[in-house]
């Protein structure tokens, strides 16, 4: 039975049972696109690792992505703040000798100052420049793909309502730029894209506000059942819910001492 074919509860009842833990988006296969920048931020930071000599990488989830670089440095640290996130992280990393710390997003670096010359992080809730500029060693990289503004807000406006301008542009780049250089970090690298993205199912939607906690907060299926079965209802119809993402990738360097 395909997922077109099945009622509404059946595709919820399926996403609300699946785990949301760390960044793996194989679930949504066949059931919702995303594009992908055209800059590689994967590929891109596995060059930068190959070359580091001792990286962190700061809110790494189960470690997914940190885990598909094909060389790591020979010192090789992450940081995660969820505790299911923490364990897979470790699962999955320690086997390649890095080391996961737990460390809550909104807490200090546990860490020296100057300890690592490439700090890597992708999609951070929030970026802290003054303790990425600390643990930086002079000419020391900060390599990060970071969620831009209004994304996907299609989809946050379908549920929430018109949100002010100052929410939708709370992740600009410029923004970024600006807290970077505050921060007394070099700006050598920064893009933006806008992705489409398409839903075909309500189960995607739904598993997609469960696992990205921040587009709609506090999301539950019962506080939203209405909203949600409109949705599905204009799937239905439509053949699917099409939004876009934002994105975008810095590059910041501590200049030398």
């Amino acid at each position: 039975m395909t997922a077109t074919a099945r009622t509404f509860e059946e595709l919820v009842a399926e996403a609300e049972e699946a785990s949301v833990d760390g960044w793996d988006f194989s679930w949504f296969e066949g059931r919702a696109t995303e594009e992908r920048p055209s800059w590689g931020y994967a590929r891109a930071m596995g060059e930068r690792l190959a070359r580091a000599s001792a990286a962190l990488d700061i809110q790494t989830g189960g470690g997914e992505v940190l885990d598909s670089a094909p060389k790591l440095p020979p010192l090789a640290t992450a940081t995660e703040g969820w505790p299911p996130n923490v364990a897979k992280a470790t699962a999955l990393l320690h086997p390649r000798g890095v080391v996961v710390v737990a460390s809550p997003e909104d807490a200090p670096l546990p860490f020296a100052d100057e300890a690592f010359d490439l700090v890597t992080s992708r999609h951070p809730v929030r970026t802290y420049w003054d303790e990425i500029a600390r643990v930086l060693c002079p000419k020391g990289t900060y390599f990060s793909q970071q969620i831009g503004p209004a994304s996907v807000f299609e989809l946050v406006e379908y549920f929430l309502g018109p949100q002010r301008d100052d929410i939708k542009n709370a992740r600009h780049p410029d923004r970024a730029r600006v807290a970077a250089e505050a921060a007394g970090l070099d700006v050598v690298d920064l893009r933006a894209e806008r992705l489409r993205i398409e839903f075909y199912d309500i189960g995607a939607v739904v598993h997609f506000l469960r696992k990205v906690i921040w587009m709609v907060p506090g999301f539950t299926v019962d506080q939203y059942r209405p909203t949600l079965r409109a949705l599905h209802e204009e799937i239905e119809a439509k053949g699917r819910f099409v939004a876009h993402s934002t994105r975008f990738l810095i590059e910041a360097r501590r200049p030398a001492a």
